[in-house]
């Protein structure tokens, strides 16, 4: 399955298509070349577009297929999955275990996904005010999808485009993140070998400035689904004007620990999901907002956690953080940490760099306006800060231009029920940290972290039409 100095196709119209510009893939930690992929031009996403909407328009796919398709895929990756967990652990950098881990929720995402295919029905709506009327409705493919890709979840975020967009019916062109892309074009081979019509997926790699934007500018795409930065997002929603999109932005999650909580276990947890893929994760810990009262226990466990992490080799089972993306980001996230301290914030433990490796980081004594607390640092770095009453924390969590998901650990009853109506995010965690997710689960944010839902039978109604139909009984 290893594609190392072979040069990848990309997947157009049914066909496996060469082009003469190449994008070389690198494996994060020995910086080796891994792969080398064909890169689009404006011919190549102009016959991808072409074919979405010729499939789209004269191609039958029922949805006794889709099921078919998405089951066999599901299939084919569980009987793959070490190949694709090394793949993802060397060309995207994350640790072998958490790859495997993403395989098989890919997998599973596929399943769920094929089931949602037999629930795609209408309903007949009273009609109570007009006599020889017989009101109903009924669901049909929304169109051509362009999904846009991140390099973190390089697979399973793919299938969360992907899957849903073929349960509905819909063709849909992929543009995955250039420097994780082979793990795109492995699973198109998958789809393809399960028998996906032909032009009902397109797998397409260039830059944004150039594919993305000429995919944003083409009227003939009817829904886009991407995860991203805000900025991009805000110039896709712009873009495309009244065309519809499901937008999964930045975030700087907080994870609230209530003085009623057992503090070894959350300090315990907290430890490993704040560094988690080197902090690479929408949902990543990066706010940690601890009762005062019990703060001296929580930081003593915390950092005693945080100190037994190993970095390294993220083929190695045993790494637990490995490489970022990029050196380049490792060493943004260097500048943000000692602008920090300039500011007069304190670094408990980390804020090393080793190339590409930044190391677990533990800051406290920060505040609004440090770039550490206050953007999406993308990285394996948290914050720490106290509070006294759960009306400061929730505050505190809320005093962010983003929105996307919260934990909170406590054993108030009656506080986890209002929690959830207090945070201003798309999903909140109770006794767990807020870098938790199912993929059946509806998944999205508020505010500057996007609109609409992710999760295979949510994304799936953005991605159909619900025609109302109504036809006279007296005629």
């Amino acid at each position: 399955m290893k594609a190392s100095l072979i040069k990848e196709k990309l997947f157009i119209a049914g066909e496996w298509v060469e082009t003469d510009q190449t994008h070389k893939i690198y494996n994060k930690y020995t910086n080796e070349l891994f792969s080398e992929i064909s890169m689009a031009d404006e011919e190549i996403v102009e016959g991808a577009i072409g074919a979405a909407v010729k499939a789209h328009k004269q191609t039958v796919f029922a949805p006794e297929s889709r099921y078919t398709v998405l089951m066999r895929v599901a299939d084919f990756l569980n009987e793959q999955s070490e190949a694709f967990a090394q793949m993802i652990a060397e060309e995207g950098g994350k640790p072998i275990t958490d790859a495997r881990i993403e395989v098989a929720r890919s997998a599973a995402t596929f399943r769920i996904a094929a089931d949602e295919t037999k629930k795609l029905v209408g309903e007949i709506i009273p009609n109570y005010n007009v006599q020889g009327r017989f009101l109903y409705t009924v669901k049909k493919p929304i169109g051509v999808v362009a999904a846009i890709t991140p390099f973190n979840f390089p697979l399973n975020l793919v299938v969360h485009k992907v899957a849903p967009a073929l349960a509905a019916g819909n063709p849909v062109i992929i543009k995955p993140a250039s420097d994780t892309a082979t793990v795109t074009v492995k699973l198109c081979e998958l789809l393809e070998k399960a028998g996906v019509p032909k032009g009902y997926v397109q797998c397409v790699v260039g830059s944004g400035s150039t594919v993305g934007e000429q995919l944003l500018q083409d009227q003939r795409i009817a829904h886009y689904t991407f995860t991203g930065s805000p900025e991009v997002g805000k110039h896709i929603q712009k873009t495309i004007g009244l065309r519809k999109a499901t937008l999964e932005l930045g975030s700087n999650s907080a994870t609230i620990v209530h003085g009623d909580a057992d503090i070894e276990k959350a300090a315990t947890k907290l430890a490993k999901m704040a560094f988690a893929h080197a902090g690479q994760i929408c949902i990543s810990v990066q706010r940690i907002f601890v009762q005062a009262s019990v703060q001296d226990r929580f930081m003593e466990k915390f950092l005693q956690e945080v100190a037994l992490l190993k970095v390294g080799d993220p083929l190695d089972p045993e790494t637990n953080v490995g490489p970022m993306i990029a050196e380049s980001e490792a060493k943004r996230v260097e500048s943000w940490v000692k602008e920090a301290e300039l500011e007069g914030a304190k670094v408990l433990i980390g804020g090393k760099r080793a190339g590409s490796i930044f190391y677990p980081t533990v800051i406290t004594n920060v505040r609004k306006g440090m770039k550490v607390f206050d953007e999406e640092v993308f990285a394996p770095v948290v914050t720490v800060s106290s509070y006294n009453s759960i009306e400061e924390a929730i505050e505190f969590v809320n005093d962010s231009k983003y929105g996307l998901q919260a934990g909170i650990y406590t054993t108030d009853l009656k506080l986890t029920y209002q929690i959830p109506y207090l945070l201003e995010v798309g999903g909140v965690v109770i006794n767990d940290t807020c870098c938790y997710r199912t993929d059946q689960m509806p998944y999205g944010g508020v505010k500057d972290s996007g609109n609409g839902k992710e999760g295979p039978s949510y994304a799936i109604q953005e991605l159909v039409e619900t025609v109302t139909v109504v036809v006279n009984l007296e005629e």
